[in-house]
């Protein structure tokens, strides 16, 4: 089952996936198997992380930018220097992830959430969930 899902993004923003992907995978049926999501996007990234204080997605991202901050000195400068800096970290961060299924629940610990952190934008944005049933499911 691969479904889209599309979403719009603030600047510098964190979005939260997790419930989306956990009704993707409760749709889908499996029980055992391999759930990925990825985004199709050079200036953004997804991330596992806590979910328990909003001031941590800010610290999040303020440590990204303090990493990699925005500056004119990129040797390519496609549209910004801020999309400059976003497509070192997306390329940093990653964009995707791959989450086992088990028992028809995502294997997630009891504070970890899926996020999506928009480097650019704002932006209107997709990703996508590929759920996939181990060989034992037939």
């Amino acid at each position: 089952m691969l479904r889209n899902i599309k979403l719009t993004t603030q600047e510098r923003g964190v979005t939260a996936l997790t419930d989306d992907v956990k009704a993707v995978v409760e749709e889908s049926g499996v029980q055992e198997g391999l759930c990925v999501i990825c985004i199709p996007h050079t200036t953004a990234g997804l991330t596992i992380t806590s979910f328990w204080d909003p001031n941590g997605f800010l610290d999040l991202q303020d440590e990204i930018c303090r990493l990699i901050p925005t500056r004119i000195d990129f040797k390519h400068q496609h549209d910004t220097p801020q999309d400059a800096a976003g497509h070192v970290k997306s390329s940093l961060i990653g964009v995707n992830l791959t989450i086992p299924i088990h028992q028809g629940k995502l294997l997630l610990g009891h504070s970890q959430g899926i996020y999506f952190l928009e480097f650019d934008g704002p932006r209107k944005r997709e990703y996508f969930v590929k759920v996939q049933a181990d060989g034992s499911e037939g």
